[in-house]
């Protein structure tokens, strides 16, 4: 009731008035990052699939690279769906100057966060009878399903923009088929990812041991100039 308004108000109200003011970057930047927190069905990434072909084919906010970049550093640590908003409105808001930045980020920060608390409130006290219902088991089933599905598409393009530097489009693709360039391949990046499955599933290493060796291999390998 009015727990609900309170939050719901709490989080439009304030991207209403950036669309009213003109402040036609950090509206987008809202609106967008709103839209992102009703729709995160299937967890951090399951949403970066839509995200990462929304920000950088539709809006052009980040490179493919930049895009890259950001899961990298959210990586570094746990929680990488906020990382990986903040990079990219900060960055998106940073073509502005430093301050416009740092407003992108806040405004990110509040679209993205604020329906948390709304959606608690709406659906804590129905959690325990909607949990019973038979067909509600059924569409969450469907829903992982096609989760997996989001989250290998996501996997498939991050690799190839990892290990290709260069794609293309063959004569005669389907206008959403995209390949990538065979001498394109980055040795470098692939030699790293071997040493990282080997260390994860044949060594058996904890996971923030190999992040740690992949990075400083990264480094290295940069420093020495391969």
């Amino acid at each position: 009731g009015r727990t609900t308004l309170i939050w719901g108000a709490l989080w439009l109200v304030p991207l209403a008035l950036l669309s009213l003011a003109g402040t036609d970057l950090l509206a987008q930047i809202g609106w967008f990052f709103a839209w992102l927190a009703v729709v995160s069905f299937g967890g951090a990434y399951a949403l970066l699939a839509y995200m990462a072909q929304t920000v950088v084919s539709d809006f052009g906010w980040v490179t493919t690279n930049q895009m890259i970049d950001a899961l990298g550093l959210a990586e570094t640590t746990p929680g990488p769906l906020i990382l990986v908003t903040q990079f990219v409105a900060m960055l998106a808001g940073y073509s502005g100057g430093p301050g416009l930045a740092v407003a992108a980020g806040a405004v990110a920060l509040w679209a993205t966060f604020l329906p948390c608390f709304l959606f608690i409130f709406v659906a804590a006290p129905h959690v325990e009878r909607l949990s019973n219902a038979p067909r509600l088991s059924g569409a969450l089933s469907a829903i992982t399903a096609a989760v997996v599905g989001v989250i290998a598409n996501l996997s498939l393009w991050f690799a190839l923009h990892v290990f290709f530097t260069r794609m293309q489009d063959p004569p005669g693709a389907l206008p959403a088929l995209t390949l990538p360039d065979p001498s394109s391949l980055d040795l470098t990046a692939l030699a790293l990812f071997v040493l990282a499955a080997l260390g994860l599933f044949a060594a058996q290493w904890a996971l923030p041991l190999v992040l740690a060796l992949t990075a400083a291999g990264g480094v290295l390998l940069s420093v020495v100039g391969i």
